[in-house]
C-alpha cells in the first residue's frame, strides 16, 4: 500500500534508499546484517547516535538463534530488542522523519513494521547561566539548544503528574520539534485549544528563526505596536513558575529560549531577582525597574520641550539649560546618538573578545571628548543619552527595551516639530499604543489595570502575597 513500508526488506531498502539520497548522503548510514537467520538493515544518522548502545544492540542481535525470532514486530520488539525507548512504525513519511530526527531504524525481513530505536544523542553545550537573564541570587542553570535537555529541567523543577509537556512540530522541510508545556487544571482549557489550532493551522516551508518565526507565524496582526505579545526566557525557572501560574510554555529544538504566553506588560517587567530576594529588596528591585524605564522614556523630549521653551523650566532645574552656542539642532544631536548608540551595540556583538575592552575605550573617548569639544555635541545631551543607555539594560527584554526606543525617538521627533503638542501627541500614542495592545488570549495588555483589579495590581507593584481565592480570581479573568 502506497504509504507503508512493506514485509519484503529489499522493497523497503531500495525505496528508502531512493528517498534518502544514501548515494550521495555521506552521513546517513544503512548497516545490513543478519539477525537469527533473516535479513536486516539498520539505518542511522552518522553522529546523531549514542556509539556504545549501537555496539551493545549489534552484539546481542548477532547472538539470536533462528528458532527463537518471533513471527512479527511487536514480538520481536517485546523479546529480542533489550532498550527501553522503542516504536513500531508502518507509515512511510513517518519513518523518514524520525530518521532524519536522529532515531535509528531496524528493518528485518517478514516484519511489515519498522523498529524506531531510539538511542539518538544531539550535540549540545553545556547547561550555564544565559548571559542575559543573568541574577544576582539563585540557580544559574540556562536552556540550551537541545528541546530533550529543557523539558528536564523544567521536570526537575515541576515533580507532578499534571505537567503536561505536548510534542508536535512545524515546517514543511525542517519537521522541527515543538513542545507545548501547561499544568493540567491551572492552565485554561479555552486558551490551550486556540493555541493548539493556531500550531496547527500553520503553514510555513522552516523554523529558520526559530521562536521569532513562531511567533510571526502565530501572531500574524498588529505588528506595528512595538510591545511585546510574548516573553521569552533562558531561564528554567521563570518558566517552571510561569506553569504552575496557569501560563503555556514553548519550547522550540534549537532555540534557548521559552515562549510564555499570555503575556501582560506587568509580567514583562518581572524578573527572577525580585523573588530570590526578601520581599521589601524584591519590591525595591522591580519598582526601580519600572521608574528607570518611566525615565528613560520621558528624559530626552522633556528636555528638548524645556529646551525649546527656556521660560518653563524652574529656578531649581536652570542647569540643564545649554548655555554655550549651539552649532547642531538639539533634536539632531539627540537622533545621531540614539543611532550611534546602537551601532556601538551592533559592533560590540561582532566584536572579538581579546578586543572588546581596548576598543570601548577608544570609542568611550572619541564620543565622550572629542565630541564635545568639536561642537558637535553638548556635555547635556552626552548625559542623558548615556542614561538612556544604560537604562535600557536595566530590564532583560530586549523587546521591550526597543519598544521604549522606538516611542522615545517618535516623541522626540514631534517635540521637535510640533513643541508642546507634538509632546502631548507622542504620550497619547504611546498610551493608544498600551491600551490597544491585546494578549494572545484577547486579555488587556494592561491587566489588572485594565479591567482594574486592585489587589491583583498592588500584586504586580510590591511582593506581597495575596489569599488563593484572589490570586485565582485575578488570572482568570
Amino acid at each position: 500500500m502506497e504509504g507503508k513500508i512493506a514485509a519484503d526488506i529489499r522493497t523497503n531498502v531500495e525505496r528508502l534508499n531512493r528517498i534518502l539520497h544514501t548515494e550521495e548522503n555521506f552521513d546517513i548510514l544503512s548497516r545490513r546484517m543478519e539477525i537469527g537467520g533473516r535479513d536486516a538493515c539498520l539505518y542511522f544518522i552518522d553522529g546523531l547516535n549514542k556509539d556504545e548502545i549501537l555496539e551493545k544492540i549489534m552484539e546481542f542481535f548477532y547472538g539470536v538463534a533462528p528458532e527463537n525470532m518471533p513471527g512479527n514486530a511487536e514480538g520481536f520488539s517485546k523479546a529480542l530488542l533489550p532498550y527501553g525507548e522503542v516504536d513500531l512504525l508502518r507509515k512511510e513519511q513517518q519513518i523518514v522523519t524520525l530518521l532524519l530526527s536522529g532515531v535509528p531504524m531496524l528493518f528485518v525481513d517478514g516484519y511489515d513494521q519498522a523498529l524506531a530505536v531510539d538511542f539518538r544523542t544531539y550535540p549540545a553545550r553545556s547547561v550555564e547561566e544565559p548571559d542575559k537573564d543573568k541574577v544576582l541570587r539563585g540557580s544559574k542553570d540556562g536552556f540550551v539548544e537541545t528541546i530533550v535537555f529543557n523539558t528536564a529541567l523544567i521536570r526537575r523543577r515541576i515533580r507532578h503528574p499534571d505537567l503536561i509537556m505536548e510534542i508536535t512540530s512545524l515546517g514543511a522541510s525542517s519537521h522541527t520539534d515543538l513542545v507545548l508545556s501547561y499544568m493540567k487544571g491551572r492552565v485554561e482549557e479555552g486558551f490551550l485549544d486556540k493555541v493548539r489550532k493556531k500550531l496547527s493551522s500553520i503553514r510555513v516551508d522552516a523554523l529558520t528563526m526559530n521562536t521569532e518565526s513562531l511567533a510571526e507565524a502565530i501572531y500574524r496582526k498588529n505588528w506595528l505596536n512595538p510591545f511585546p505579545k510574548f516573553k521569552y526566557t533562558e531561564r528554567p525557572d521563570t518558566a517552571a513558575a510561569s506553569i504552575l501560574e496557569g501560563s503555556i510554555v514553548i519550547l522550540i529544538d534549537n532555540s534557548p529560549s521559552a515562549m510564555i504566553l499570555p503575556t501582560t506588560l506587568f509580567e514583562i517587567t518581572e524578573e527572577a531577582d525580585d523573588y530570590y530576594f526578601p520581599p521589601l529588596t524584591g519590591t525595591y528591585l522591580r519598582l526601580s525597574r519600572m521608574v528607570i524605564n518611566l525615565i528613560a522614556l520621558f528624559l530626552t523630549p522633556l528636555w528638548l520641550l524645556f529646551m525649546g521653551n527656556p521660560a518653563w523650566i524652574p529656578e531649581g532645574l536652570s542647569f540643564i539649560r545649554i548655555t554655550e552656542p549651539v552649532h547642531v539642532p538639539l533634536l539632531l544631536q539627540l537622533l545621531i546618538l540614539e543611532f550611534a548608540i546602537d551601532g556601538l551595540r551592533l559592533a560590540s556583538l561582532n566584536t572579538p573578545s581579546m578586543l572588546s575592552t581596548p576598543l570601548s575605550v577608544v570609542a568611550g573617548i572619541v564620543l565622550g571628548d572629542y565630541t564635545v569639544s568639536s561642537g558637535w555635541f553638548h556635555s547635556q545631551t552626552m548625559l542623558y543619552m548615556a542614561f538612556v543607555a544604560i537604562a535600557n539594560y536595566s530590564q532583560a527584554s530586549y523587546e521591550l527595551s526597543y519598544a521604549l526606543k522606538f516611542l522615545r525617538l517618535l516623541m522626540l521627533v514631534l517635540t521637535g516639530v510640533f513643541g508642546v503638542w507634538g509632546f502631548l501627541l507622542g504620550i497619547a500614542v504611546t498610551v493608544f499604543a498600551l491600551v490597544s495592545n491585546r494578549t494572545l488570549s484577547g486579555q488587556s495588555y494592561l491587566y489588572p489595570l485594565i479591567p482594574f483589579r486592585g489587589r491583583e495590581l498592588l500584586r504586580r507593584f510590591f511582593r506581597i502575597t495575596l489569599p488563593e481565592a484572589d490570586r485565582d480570581g485575578g488570572t482568570s479573568e
